[in-house]
């Protein structure tokens, strides 16, 4: 319904690298916390980061449904490195709706990995309230001074370029927020120690500050003033991303549950004969398929060009919710097995809680669900 041979064919190449090259890596990298940049040059060299650039930039110019899919079949392998794509769809579709000439070569060094990006916009007030936003870039008659502090940013430790979001208006509320383009080696800007966090631990997170930086006048992105604006026209096209994340991760665990309830042996008999464990393995089924269709109707509006604000945040809500739900049953079906260390449920049931709160919390999806409602009805 959804799926065209080009689909079949990207996930089938996504779905193969994931179980050759990331998955055997996963529990290592968990283990170490490192950015694993080996396998971010394989998956750079096989055309699987930005996955919507145009080819004229440089990018396979595939559709929404295709990021999805390829979302989807990294995070069965390890939910790190699908967060690493998507962060780097996030920062190419800026800069191909929103760069000059100029900042648009760009694109080619992030897509190679030879410039690690960082999404800037979290800070100590101003996590899902954007406009507590305090950080600031003062012009300074050749260009613009940044001052302020960001905290647990994506990539924040690697990262070469970030991504500001700043206020250049304080009394304009949101319409008084642009993104600059910073060079985070950079005098003037310092970072904080890498986060130790639950789960995705491989993914990695730190503070960074930014003392009298000096920007010049082609570092700005976009309009000033429009940076919120910006920010929220990639959000639907971030939450379909995460909303596939959250199912491959939910995808790994129903097969290692799958597998070990066939092999495991209480009572005489194989666990998978139980009722109570064959249950649990349906509810994971048929959650991670809606899930999956969710995810694909969400992509299919945003490719039509309809409006898909409701839909992405749906699938995101709800594909969040369930990854946490169905990967604590596979736990379950490992009994005390999956409560250890080592076993690839236990980590996934870690990795999974982070997608009810990043790309907005689930909360916050279901404020917007509601708006929409009242906004336009409950058919449309």
């Amino acid at each position: 319904m959804f799926l065209n041979e080009t689909h079949l064919q990207v996930r089938d190449m996504a779905r193969n690298f994931a179980e050759s090259v990331i998955r055997p890596a996963a529990e290592r990298l968990d283990r170490e916390e490192r950015f694993p940049t080996e396998i971010y040059e394989q998956m750079a060299g096989l055309g699987l980061f930005g996955i919507g650039v145009p080819e004229t930039l440089g990018g396979p110019g595939f559709d929404t449904i295709t990021y999805a899919v390829v979302m989807e079949e990294l995070a069965r392998g390890y939910s790190s490195v699908a967060d690493q794509c998507g962060l780097v769809e996030l920062i190419c579709t800026l800069l191909v709706r929103h760069g000059t000439a100029e900042q648009k070569t760009l694109i080619a060094d992030v897509l190679s990995m030879k410039k690690k990006v960082a999404y800037c916009i979290t800070e100590p007030e101003a996590g899902t309230d954007v406009s507590g936003i305090r950080t600031t870039a003062t012009p300074d008659g050749s260009g613009w001074t940044l001052n302020g502090g960001k905290i647990r940013i994506h990539n924040a430790p690697v990262a070469d370029l970030g991504f500001v979001l700043a206020r250049t208006d304080k009394e304009a509320g949101n319409r008084g927020m642009s993104i600059f383009i910073v060079d985070l080696h950079a005098k003037g800007v310092s970072r904080g120690p890498k986060e130790h966090k639950m789960g995705q631990r491989a993914s990695q997170v730190g503070a960074l500050t930014f003392t009298d930086v000096k920007l010049d006048a082609g570092s700005l992105l976009g309009e000033q003033g429009r940076g919120f604006h910006m920010m929220m026209s990639v959000l639907d096209k971030g939450r379909v991303g995460i909303a596939a994340l959250a199912t491959g991760i939910t995808q790994a665990g129903l097969e290692a549950a799958v597998d070990y309830a066939t092999q495991r042996k209480q009572f005489g008999k194989s666990i998978s004969e139980f009722q109570g464990v064959q249950w649990l393995l349906a509810d994971m089924a048929k959650d991670i398929e809606a899930a999956r269709l969710l995810v694909l109707s969400a992509a299919s509006k945003i490719d039509r060009g309809e409006d898909a604000t409701k839909s992405c945040s749906i699938a995101k809500c709800f594909a969040g919710d369930m990854a946490v739900q169905r990967t604590s049953d596979a736990v379950q079906v490992f009994g005390g097995s999956g409560y250890i260390r080592g076993f690839e449920v236990e980590r996934l049931y870690r990795d999974a809680k982070i997608c009810q709160i990043y790309e907005g919390t689930n909360q916050i999806q279901r404020m917007i669900i509601a708006r929409e409602l009242l906004k336009k009805g409950a058919r449309a």
